[in-house]
């Protein structure tokens, strides 16, 4: 037992060492040397564990998703009010990008798919896509929740980095919650809506969720995944 606890102690005074020299200096700043003498250890158990650098780029991005995801589910866990949620994500999804702009860049700045940090990065869209669910089951979605989702989730990343090609002493410090609040207009049924096309998407977007984990509903598979396409076509209706 012992010498596993020793390997994971080290293995994680290493991805934080990382992580910190990548959130201070950038992807140059993380040299197997500099990690290896800010973890108090050797190269050759870096290496051993993490293999060349791109390897301990990899796990140390890893790690910082790890932590962010962690948080990200912790805001989630007490709400009560699933669109203050979403502000309160976006919020979160900032403070992260600003805080590790080059492990944002390593994840965002060009396409990736199929590697771990791909599907590290899918794990909390997921947890985001829960949360515009919980909006869609109170009504108040005006598309579908895929779309709502791939549609926060892209205007928060592009906001993030926009805004990490601006010099920190010029941003402007009030553009994040205008930002927010403009993607949240165009997902978010206003509250007084009573009628018309937003109004019939918010109630498809709402039976869809209703019906989503198919329990007491008295169609088949096939049905109810025709009758979920028919939602989502309802939903997902362009607003005019």
């Amino acid at each position: 037992m012992a010498p596993s606890s020793a390997a994971t102690s080290t293995s994680e005074r290493l991805l934080d060492a990382a992580a910190e020299l990548l959130r201070e200096g950038g992807v140059d700043a993380v040299s197997t040397r500099a990690v290896a003498a800010a973890a108090g250890t050797q190269p050759p158990i870096l290496y051993r564990r993490f293999g060349d650098k791109n390897g301990l780029l990899e796990a140390a991005t890893l790690h910082i998703l790890q932590g962010y995801l962690t948080k990200k589910r912790a805001l989630l866990k007490h709400s009560e009010d699933p669109v203050a949620d979403l502000a309160r994500l976006w919020d979160l999804f900032v403070a992260f990008g600003f805080a590790q702009p080059d492990c944002f860049g390593w994840i965002y700045g060009h396409p990736r798919q199929g590697d771990s940090v791909a599907t590290a990065a899918a794990a909390t869209v997921s947890v985001l896509q829960d949360a515009v669910a919980r909006v869609a089951a109170h009504g108040k979605l005006r598309m579908s929740v895929e779309r709502a989702t791939a549609l926060f989730h892209s205007c928060g990343v592009g906001f993030v980095l926009t805004q990490l090609q601006v010099p920190i002493a010029d941003r402007d410090p009030d553009l994040s919650e205008i930002a927010c609040k403009a993607a949240l207009s165009n997902i978010v049924a206003s509250t007084g809506l009573r009628r018309g096309r937003s109004a019939t998407s918010a109630r498809a977007a709402a039976l869809r969720e209703a019906l989503r984990d198919g329990s007491d509903v008295p169609l088949t598979l096939a049905e109810q995944q025709l009758l979920s396409e028919w939602l989502n076509r309802i939903s997902d209706r362009q607003h005019r």
